[in-house]
């Protein structure tokens, strides 16, 4: 999905959430947003995903685009090497709330 869809998404619809999605140890974010009916869109710029450097981009980014919350989703390589399922939308225990 691209910013600009984006942000014409935002402005029709409210029933959607915004992840944002980095790994334990990095920092790197990339953003992705899930619509109602489950599909999840990554945001890209020419068809590749975009890589953020630093949360405060993410922010200035997503208000950019009408968007003032979001979920902070930290992938954990623990929950993989050991063969747990990652269950990041059961509970706020694995995401954590963003407000800007």
């Amino acid at each position: 999905m691209q910013f600009e869809e984006l942000k014409d998404f935002a402005a029709r619809s409210d029933n959607f959430e915004i992840r944002v999605i980095t790994h334990a140890g990095s920092r790197c974010y990339q953003v992705e947003l899930e619509d109602v009916e489950g599909r999840r869109h990554m945001l890209t710029r020419r068809g590749k995903p975009i890589v953020f450097r630093a949360l405060e981009d993410v922010y200035l980014e997503l208000q950019r685009a009408g968007i003032h919350h979001a979920f902070l989703v930290q992938h954990v390589p623990e929950d993989e090497v050991i063969g747990r399922e990652a269950h990041y939308h059961d509970s706020l225990t694995s995401r954590t709330p963003l407000v800007f």
